[in-house]
């Protein structure tokens, strides 16, 4: 094992271990996301909305009407009531359910972990490791090798619980793929937390972060209205949130004719991503303190 290795896993491990005596850190990491979720279907069950439509089209009713004699003041109303049943939903909830099921865990894994490195900082702990000759690369890949490890555990339970309230009939292949979209988001979600910490020196100055990494990312992304509907200058700013890829993943394979050259790119793009922020973490993480 190199030396750098060897330092990089020492990093991983004296977080893990710290994390596992942090038992605020750990409700607020696989608690919260679950009752944020479980609050979601409550949402989105009250909202009753009523089947797909299933039935004949509209255009069937003419002949049918000729067929039985049926007069024409009583047509208009039949008419008019077979095309407010046959009037489809807004949407289908699990494809607003489970992308922003992905969003509750890339928001509070990114903040969590913005939080505690901003601690950690203030703590002087990262002060000691780079007088002990940690190097950024060890320090950075230490505690995304530690965060990761909590993000692999609550991608789980969210997953979980998305498939149990929501119904999910999902292969199992398509729900290992939805759980590793869910990972690698989080994983980002680390890296991106990371970032943010090396321009902040107090927990305070973290806040301006959130809404800066959270408002784009629910509104850009495509989870709540389609991309090709925003402005042209908006759909160029959904590159820049990493939810936005892993929504496009997530809504192919929620259709039943999803097919992996449709998602490609994007579930390239997604750990591509987390790369770049992890690369930007290390250059801005220094040594004075």
């Amino acid at each position: 094992m190199s030396e750098t290795t060897s330092r990089l896993w020492s990093v991983a491990v004296r977080v893990l271990r710290q994390l596992r005596h942090d038992h605020r850190f750990l409700a607020l990491s696989l608690v919260v996301p679950m009752v944020v979720i479980f609050v979601v279907k409550i949402f989105i069950d009250s909202l009753d909305l009523a089947p797909a439509a299933t039935g004949p089209p509209i255009e069937s009713l003419p002949p049918l009407f000729e067929e039985l004699e049926i007069p024409p003041e009583v047509r208009a109303s039949i008419a008019e009531a077979f095309r407010q049943n046959a009037r489809p939903r807004a949407f289908e909830p699990t494809t607003i359910a489970v992308p922003l099921g992905a969003f509750i865990v890339h928001l509070i894994t990114y903040l969590l972990c913005a939080l505690v490195l901003v601690r950690e900082r203030t703590a002087q702990t990262l002060g000691r490791m780079f007088i002990s000759g940690y190097r950024q690369i060890e320090i950075i890949g230490g505690y995304l090798l530690a965060y990761s490890a909590v993000a692999t555990g609550q991608s789980l339970l969210v997953l979980i619980e998305l498939t149990w309230l929501f119904e999910l009939q999902l292969e199992f292949g398509t729900l290992a793929l939805i759980y590793m979209v869910i990972w690698l988001l989080a994983v980002t979600s680390v890296a991106l937390g990371i970032l943010v910490s090396n321009f902040a020196r107090t927990e305070g100055q973290v806040l301006p972060f959130i809404p800066l990494v959270a408002v784009p990312s629910i509104l850009l992304s495509g989870v709540i209205i389609a991309v090709d509907k925003l402005p042209a200058w908006a759909q160029w700013g959904s590159y820049v949130t990493p939810l936005y890829y892993a929504n496009n993943v997530i809504q192919e394979l929620l259709r039943s004719e999803g097919k992996p050259g449709h998602f490609l790119m994007s579930f390239i793009a997604l750990p591509l991503y987390g790369a770049v922020v992890l690369i930007l973490a290390s250059r801005t993480l220094t040594e004075r303190e």
